[in-house]
């Protein structure tokens, strides 16, 4: 590849990472897009100017902080209306929201992590704020083990001999996990990734029994007790066979 194709690569990889630095937060000063994407202050400037010109960012004047611009809502309405899942599945999960009334996500397999790519939170004053796009490990949380539990051999093995895989992390106590989950249709925890949540989630299969992803209810644990939860799982198991019907392939 060319020097000044690599350039080009470069570039379009940094503007990305700008964008994707709104992922958990509506607007960000320029120094704070810096600190995130590691990139130094003349880079961001350059490039914030460039993506304010096209449309997917804008600058607020009073605050000087940036926000996404109307070009992402314009791709965000395109994408309506292709079979995506994570669109596809928006009706179902909001009325599961609503008849269960705590935070509603889903999320898919990407690699070694889970990607919380759409959620539905909870209309109560307390309640779990899932951030859209956040990456999380496979070896903790509910949705991690559902997703790993009807996974391939082949990928449970790569994820196991993983040489990030932590060491307060039982292999032998997580595979037995992975076999009781696989047995019951759903997994549940209880603040095994983060304080005062808890979750309870299924599979979503493809009408071909393919794994699209997990489908995850969440809340604080002072409502998401156990028994909670498991009162949860026939809806979920509901919604997940309605959601993948939806899916062709």
């Amino acid at each position: 590849m060319s020097d000044e194709k690599k350039s080009t690569v470069r570039a379009a990889e940094r503007a990305l990472d700008i964008l994707l630095c709104f992922v958990d937060e509506g607007s960000l000063g320029m120094m704070e897009i810096a600190e995130r994407t590691g990139l130094n202050k003349s880079t961001v400037f350059r490039l914030l100017a460039t993506l304010e010109g096209k449309g997917f960012v804008k600058r607020d004047s009073e605050t000087d902080k940036y926000q996404l611009g109307f070009r992402v809502w314009e791709l965000a309405t395109s994408l309506n209306q292709s079979d995506e899942p994570a669109v596809l599945f928006l009706p179902e999960m909001e009325r599961l929201r609503d008849e269960l009334d705590e935070t509603v996500s889903l999320y898919y397999r990407i690699g070694k992590e889970r990607v919380r790519v759409q959620a539905i939170e909870s209309k109560q004053a307390i309640r779990r704020v899932a951030p859209v796009g956040a990456r999380l490990p496979l070896y903790l949380g509910a949705s991690s083990k559902v997703l790993m539990a009807y996974a391939s051999e082949e990928e449970l093995q790569e994820l196991l001999a993983d040489p990030d895989w932590p060491d307060n992390v039982s292999k032998e106590v997580y595979l037995e996990q992975l076999q009781r989950i696989h047995d019951d249709g759903y997994a549940i925890s209880v603040e095994e990734r983060e304080a005062g949540t808890a979750a309870v989630s299924v599979p979503v299969f493809s009408r071909q029994g393919r794994l699209v992803a997990a489908l995850a209810v969440s809340g604080p644990v002072s409502r998401m007790n156990v028994k909670k939860m498991v009162q949860c799982v026939p809806s979920l198991k509901e919604s997940a066979q309605r959601m993948g019907k939806l899916v062709r392939e």
